[in-house]
This record gives structure tokens, C-alpha cells and sequence, in this order.
């Protein structure tokens, strides 16, 4: 009952972000919003770490399994990429460096922000 209670947060969060991207005329994904949403829950500490951890834990394990739909659908349109292969190579290469750096950045904050927070929290209670 805990995972269903779990996974049930999370597909409500998603939930959330797609009814705020029905509203806001934004190019941004729903999942984005959804994403956002679930970073300032737990931040905030309106939805606590352990109701969602497990099935979280769950998710990340078989991400990858997750792509292997797209990746079929890629062989799929063989024919349609095949005079466009070295930009779309180009395209996806320079996204993947992009999106790694971005994501090793965002992830560096909050490290140092929770060692910072951390930091505080020691020195207060040495007091």
C-alpha cells in the first residue's frame, strides 16, 4: 500500500503540471512544471522525502528501460532521418553536452546550498 500511496503523489504531481500547462501558454513541457512542482515540495517540505523515496528510488532504476520505446520509434523513422543524419547528430550531441553541463550545475547549487544550510545548523547548535 505505501508504493501505490507513493507513486500515487507522484502521478498527481505530473497531474499538476499538466493542468498548469494547460493554462499557462508557455513552450515548456508539462513534465517541466511537474518537475518544478515536486523540487519546491520537497524543498519546502510539503511532501517529505520519504513519501515519495522508494517508488523514486524505483523510477530511477529502470529509466533506462524507459527509452528503449523512444529509441524503436528513432529506427522506425530510418528513412526520414537518413538525409538529415550529421545536423541531427550535431543537434543531439551539442544538446547532450548542453543539458549535462546545465544539470551538473543546478546540481552543484543545491550541494552547496545544503552544505551551507547544513553549516548553519551545526554552528547554532554548538552555541
Amino acid at each position: 500500500m505505501k508504493h501505490i500511496r507513493q507513486f500515487g503523489i507522484i502521478l498527481f504531481i505530473s497531474l499538476a503540471g499538466e493542468v498548469i500547462h494547460l493554462f499557462i501558454p508557455l513552450p515548456v513541457p508539462a513534465s517541466i512544471y511537474g518537475l518544478i512542482l515536486m523540487l519546491l515540495g520537497l524543498k519546502t517540505g510539503l511532501i517529505p522525502l520519504e513519501a515519495v523515496e522508494d517508488v523514486s528510488d524505483f523510477l530511477l532504476e529502470i529509466m533506462p528501460m524507459l527509452f528503449i520505446p523512444a529509441a524503436v520509434g528513432l529506427l522506425d523513422s530510418w528513412g526520414s532521418l537518413r538525409p538529415i543524419l550529421i545536423p541531427f547528430l550535431v543537434i543531439t550531441l551539442f544538446s547532450t553536452v548542453i543539458v549535462m553541463i546545465m544539470t551538473g550545475k543546478v546540481t552543484q547549487f543545491f550541494i552547496e546550498t545544503d552544505k551551507k544550510k547544513k553549516g548553519t545548523d551545526h554552528e547554532s547548535d554548538n552555541r
